[in-house]
């Protein structure tokens, strides 16, 4: 005989609790959701039996149920910089804003980092069942299997480039906007010789360089020189040390990619006595919390990270809706600190 100072036995499933409670499983089923076609005294009898013996319902399988998972996928595709990590801080600083607008809003998240290593990766993300939407940081090289993606499935939006005619849903800066600032920034400072400070394979900082080239051929500059430098963070040191004799023999001015890249060419400049901005100026883009905590500070070209987050939410929650939604596509900001 069990001792009535024992705790209640757990039930582990709705079959278990509908045998104590001497109904069927339905009724259990129904009388847990609050619904009104158990009468009230039946409903609060289930309801206590299930408090006592610390029941509660399985919320993934009801979602699945009703068509309705709350979990978010946040997809970080990697395929043009494999060595990338999801400490980088631009994706520290996004996924922070994502997750905060979501969870806030009664959603899960999950999250993957993805090296694409099958043409229908995303296919299987989406197609999975276990996701009401998407949200991807980032084009990276994967144009092709975003667009093709985004002809049947509307719940999906994307941090990255608009480009004309695309049909996958965008929040992002104008990033050949963004260059120009960077590079009008430098020339304002008297700098004559310019480079930019990245990887072009990348759609954002393609633009970014472009950009950058448009304002030196509006102040009758040469085309900027570019120097490669990988986003990862582990080999951008070295690639940076490796460009620093050129980069002394003949630029005066530096647009960088990124603020991570930005903030490593400071450092091996420094390291080698070369002044930032008295020798080179240097810009960022970005606007990452940390820009504003180096030594010098960083001048930066910002993405609104903060709002871009909301708004990449916004527009997924219009589309889990069934609404269509147009890309937006937000203007940079130039932020004058200490480098240029």
């Amino acid at each position: 005989m069990t001792d009535s100072s024992d705790p209640p036995v757990r039930i582990r499933n709705i079959a278990e609790l509908a045998r104590i409670a001497g109904v069927s499983a339905g009724t259990v089923s129904r009388a847990l959701a609050n619904k009104s076609l158990v009468n009230k005294a039946t409903r609060e009898k289930i309801q206590a039996i299930a408090r006592e013996h610390g029941f509660r319902p399985n919320q993934m399988a009801r979602r699945l149920r009703v068509q309705e998972t709350k979990v978010i996928g946040v997809v970080v595709p990697l395929g043009h910089e494999q060595r990338q990590h999801l400490s980088d801080p631009f994706f520290m600083a996004i996924l922070g804003h994502l997750a905060d607008a979501l969870t806030e809003s009664g959603y899960d998240i999950m999250l993957s980092r993805v090296i694409p290593n099958a043409d229908d990766w995303l296919e299987r993300i989406v197609e999975s069942g276990m996701l009401d939407g998407v949200l991807v940081i980032g084009q990276s090289n994967q144009i092709e299997a975003l667009e093709r993606v985004a002809e049947y499935y509307k719940p999906m939006v994307v941090w990255g480039s608009r480009k004309e005619g695309q049909r996958h849903c965008t929040v992002g800066v104008d990033n050949r906007a963004g260059g120009r600032l960077a590079g009008e920034c430098l020339i304002r400072s008297g700098r004559k010789r310019l480079a930019f400070l990245g990887e072009t394979d990348v759609p954002e900082l393609l633009d970014r360089y472009q950009g950058l080239c448009e304002a030196a051929k509006a102040a009758g500059l040469p085309e900027p020189e570019q120097f490669h430098v990988h986003l990862a963070s582990d080999t951008m040191a070295e690639e940076i040390a490796g460009h620093v004799d050129r980069i002394r023999a003949g630029i005066d001015g530096i647009a960088c990619g990124s603020d991570l890249i930005a903030m490593y060419t400071v450092r091996a400049l420094a390291d080698l006595s070369i002044s930032v901005p008295g020798d080179i100026s240097v810009t960022g883009f970005d606007d990452l919390p940390l820009a504003e905590q180096t030594v010098p500070r960083l001048t930066t070209i910002s993405q609104n990270i903060a709002e871009g987050a909301k708004e990449m939410v916004r527009l997924l929650f219009e589309r889990i809706a069934g609404n269509d939604t147009a890309s937006i596509e937000m203007p940079p900001l130039l932020v004058l600190r200490d480098t240029a």
